[in-house]
């Protein structure tokens, strides 16, 4: 009994040491990451070379600009947020404290040895840091683990969903909401009503209906689709029954 006793005192001090010594291996290997600054500026590079290289191409000329602008939470409307968030399982997500301190680092080390995480809206800022570690091109689950801690360290939880929707890739030339809105409703994203940006809600994650409602394909699908998760809203709280009501009275935009 004291022998294993021992064995596992040893192991525990092993890991004590190892541990950080991968953390701190692995973080050398990454871009800088330790400032928002950093982040905006890998971002910046690479979206709007993204963008550069759709509109080379193009002979009308494209009311989106080009330039990458810092993500801003303020700016996003409320009733795309509730969505957002309702459809990564976090409906709570702003009535719930961050997560930090051992139940943070259990839920990255979890991840990275067992492919889960524990329950609770620390499972979605891990997975909004992790999408944004892939974004700057960070690809290993390790890497990518090490790389949300770096950046859970100075980003808020409505940094993570502000960042997270500004890098969403649909197609070429096409990154993030704001020019989702554009190419599919043709007005910018603080302009569009609640129907639309439950359809909106359809080409993010984890739906990806963007090429369907691009070409209209199947309108009765997406309309039925749209008003479940209107309903689904409604249920939650997260917008009145009335103003679901009223948005589930909208004919689909692409057959207006």
């Amino acid at each position: 009994m004291k022998s294993l006793l021992w064995i596992v005192l040893f192991l525990l001090g092993l890991a004590g040491v190892v541990i950080p010594l991968a953390y701190l291996y692995t973080a050398s290997k990454l871009p800088p990451l330790e400032s928002e600054f950093d982040v905006e500026k890998q971002l910046k590079h690479s979206i709007e070379g993204e963008r550069m290289s759709l509109r080379a191409g193009q002979y009308q000329k494209n009311p989106r600009p080009i330039t990458f602008a810092r993500p801003d939470f303020s700016r996003l409307p409320k009733d795309l947020v509730a969505l957002y968030i309702r459809h990564m399982g976090c409906p709570r997500y702003f009535q719930t404290p961050r997560e930090d301190g051992p139940a943070w680092a259990w839920r990255l080390f979890a991840g990275v040895t067992t492919g889960t995480t524990p329950p609770g809206d620390g499972g979605c800022e891990r997975l909004l840091a992790m999408r944004i570690a892939n974004a700057l091109g960070i690809q290993s689950t390790v890497q990518q683990s090490v790389a949300a801690h770096r950046l859970h360290t100075f980003m808020q939880k409505d940094q993570l969903i502000a960042y997270d929707l500004a890098i969403i890739y649909f197609e070429r030339g096409v990154v993030g909401v704001e020019d989702a809105a554009f190419a599919l409703f043709g007005r910018d994203l603080a302009d569009l009503q609640l129907a639309e940006l439950a359809e909106l809600q359809l080409a993010l994650p984890p739906f990806g209906y963007y090429g369907d409602l691009k070409v209209c394909r199947n309108p009765t699908v997406i309309r039925q689709n749209r008003d479940m998760l209107l309903e689904d809203l409604s249920g939650w709280k997260l917008v009145s029954e009335d103003r679901a009501r009223n948005a589930m009275a909208q004919p689909v935009f692409c057959t207006r």
